[in-house]
C-alpha cells in the first residue's frame, strides 16, 4: 500500500493537525524525505510529537519509517530520463508489477454482492475506462448501468440502498459533481467504489473500496500544437487484473461453499 492509499483508507480519523502535516507533505515530498522531524514540525508549525503521532496514524513506527518509506517510493516511481521507449517500457514493466501486488478482494466482493451496479465516469478517458469495465464484467452476467448525469443521477438515487454499488471513474477525485454524488450516496449508506488516480483526493475518501493507478507523462516533444503525452495504460491494466481477480474470487467463494 502506498502512502497515499494509507492517507485516504485514514482520512476520517485524521485532525485538522494531521491534514495540515499531509498537505505539506504532498506538496513537498523530495524534501520531506530528506527533512528531519524537528525541520518537518517547524515547516508545519507543529510539535514533534504531533509528527509522530500523524505516521503512526498511517500504521508506521514512527516518523523515521515513513521516511524511509517515502524515500523507496519515490525512487520506485520515478521514471527513468533516458531514451524516451526505454523509459516508456520502465514504465509499463513497474506498473503491471505494482497493480499485480494489490489486494482487489474488496473490490471483488462489492461488485459480487450488489443487486445492481451502477457507474458514473467524469470525462472522455474515464468514459472509455468505464466501457471497458463493462465489456469484461458482462462475461459474468454483470450488467453495469451508465449514469449519464445529474438528473438520471437523483432519479437512481432515489431508489438506492446498501445492496447497490456505485462506481466513479474520475482522473482527480475532486470533480465537483462526482464529490456532491459520493457525499449524497455515502450519507444512504450506499457502497461506492472509486478509480482515480494514485493521490489523495476526495472521492477516494468517500468510497468503500478503492482503486487507484498512476498515468505518466513521457517526455516527447512539445510545441504548441503537440501537447505532452499522457499513458493511461494503467487504467486498462488495472481493470483487466482486477477482473481476473474476481474471476479468482468467485472460485475460492465456489470451493467455499462445497467445503461447507
Amino acid at each position: 500500500m502506498q502512502l497515499t492509499e494509507r492517507i485516504n483508507a485514514h482520512m476520517r480519523n485524521l485532525s485538522d493537525t494531521d491534514r495540515c502535516i499531509w498537505r505539506h507533505i504532498e506538496e513537498n515530498r523530495t524534501a520531506v524525505s530528506r527533512a528531519s522531524i524537528h525541520e518537518l514540525a517547524r515547516a508545519c508549525a507543529v510539535s514533534s510529537a504531533s509528527i509522530v503521532r500523524f505516521a503512526q496514524k498511517l500504521g508506521f513506527d514512527g516518523f523515521g519509517e515513513m521516511k524511509a518509506f517515502m524515500r523507496m517510493e519515490g525512487t520506485s516511481r520515478s521514471l527513468p530520463k533516458r531514451d524516451v521507449i526505454t523509459a516508456l517500457g520502465s514504465f509499463y514493466d513497474q506498473t503491471w508489477r505494482e497493480l499485480m501486488r494489490r489486494d482487489y478482494t474488496g473490490a471483488s466482493r462489492l461488485i459480487h454482492e450488489a443487486h445492481r451496479v451502477f457507474a458514473y465516469a467524469s470525462g472522455y478517458v474515464q468514459t472509455n475506462v468505464m466501457q471497458e469495465m463493462k465489456r469484461l464484467f458482462v462475461y459474468d452476467n454483470i450488467l453495469i448501468y451508465e449514469i449519464a448525469g445529474r438528473e438520471e443521477f437523483y432519479s437512481v438515487y432515489q431508489a438506492a440502498g446498501p445492496d447497490d454499488l456505485f462506481v466513479f471513474i474520475s482522473l482527480s477525485g475532486e470533480s465537483e459533481r462526482v464529490v456532491e454524488f459520493a457525499e449524497r450516496l455515502s450519507l444512504k449508506g450506499v457502497p461506492i467504489l472509486s478509480i482515480t488516480e494514485m493521490r489523495h483526493n476526495t472521492l477516494a475518501s468517500r468510497s468503500t473500496e478503492n482503486l487507484y493507478a498512476t498515468p505518466a507523462e513521457i517526455g516527447l516533444a512539445e510545441n504548441e500544437t503537440r501537447l505532452q503525452f499522457k499513458s493511461m495504460l494503467a487504467y486498462f491494466l488495472l481493470l483487466e487484473i482486477w477482473y481476473v481477480h474476481y474471476r479468482l474470487y468467485l472460485q475460492e467463494q465456489e470451493d467455499f461453499s462445497v467445503e461447507e
